[in-house]
């Protein structure tokens, strides 16, 4: 086995859920090279695992948006080019979508990915030489790695291991003092954490010496994240930050707090003490998976309460030695 590829493109949970794909498949060919296509505006989650060779960029999000100008064909055609520089192997798809599938079709190699019974979309199947019936029921982490398995053909009796590391240096605004990550926006309403919740939280952190930190992205998140901030004692709102930026914040917190997002995901895979809060979804389909340092309390129709929440926290921190 010489060359690998994984199309994974997006969300951010999804994108880090296949980490460990790429740990496993070195782990069994050690000399393989692993390249890896995904969103350019992920791009930069790959690049944290040092087993990956090439992170290949695309753009399907943007370019859905701009099919009317030349550039957008131009940049299609270097993406291409790109894909089909090397010949691979295998070409693994974990997505399991049209677009998948369809980068996978163009790529040159043995094409594997789900089979139409539980692909996300059935059309995706039609890509591909290989396809695989992996359990839908399971965690999204396990299907992929199941599903590399089968394509590259050995037994997964290997441990979980992200295989990424946080950069070493945090950035300059965060607090000397110990600090907690609190993730309080998400993709949809309902699965919010109220504000109130988040804000008895803080004054349990505060207590126990741990400023809040609360990282957000729009406006919107920027103004829930600093009522929330406001009312609690020391707290700060995180400036406008990259992925890199966020992960060396994970990687210096004492631990993360989050909702229901790509971000808390990313905060377990650096091996750092998580709590993550359910509300409206199943954490387990899509909890945080990653081994003792990370707990999922909640559920559809369930509200952990702050006390919960705290006493987690402190158990898991207990455990965890400061960085």
């Amino acid at each position: 086995m010489r060359a690998i590829l994984l199309v994974k493109t997006s969300s951010l949970g999804d994108v880090i859920h296949n980490l460990p794909v790429v740990s496993d498949l070195r782990r069994i060919w050690p000399k393989v090279a692993i390249d890896w296509v995904v969103e350019e505006n992920f791009a930069s989650l790959p690049r944290l695992h040092p087993e990956v060779r090439r992170v290949i960029p695309v753009a399907v999000r943007r370019w859905r948006k701009q099919l009317g100008q030349k550039a957008t064909w131009a940049e299609m055609r270097a993406f291409r080019r790109e894909l089909q520089r090397d010949y691979y192997d295998l070409i693994i798809d974990t997505q399991g979508l049209i677009k998948s599938g369809l980068i996978t079709w163009l790529a040159q190699g043995l094409r594997c990915g789900y089979s139409a019974e539980v692909a996300r979309e059935r059309l995706a199947a039609w890509a591909y030489d290989c396809s695989y019936l992996i359990p839908p029921n399971a965690h999204a982490v396990e299907r992929n790695r199941w599903l590399a398995a089968a394509a590259a053909q050995y037994t997964l009796d290997l441990p979980l291991r992200y295989g990424i590391q946080a950069p070493a240096e945090a950035p300059a605004w965060l607090p000397a003092e110990p600090c907690c990550v609190l993730l309080t926006a998400t993709s949809r309403d309902d699965k919010l954490w109220p504000e109130a919740h988040w804000i008895a939280l803080g004054a349990q952190l505060h207590a126990a010496g741990l400023r809040s930190v609360l990282p957000a992205g729009s406006p919107r998140e920027r103004e829930r994240a600093t009522r929330i901030a406001t009312a609690i004692p020391n707290a700060i709102v995180a400036p406008p930050c990259d992925l890199d930026t966020l992960a060396a914040v994970f990687g210096a917190a004492r631990a993360t707090v989050g909702v229901d997002t790509g971000l808390t995901h990313l905060a377990a895979a650096l091996n750092r003490p998580v709590v993550a809060l359910y509300v409206a979804t199943d954490p387990g389909l899509t909890g945080v998976h990653a081994g003792p340092r990370a707990i999922n309390l909640g559920g559809i129709g369930q509200l952990p309460e702050p006390g919960a929440v705290m006493h987690h926290l402190q158990s898991l921190m207990a455990e965890t030695p400061p960085r």
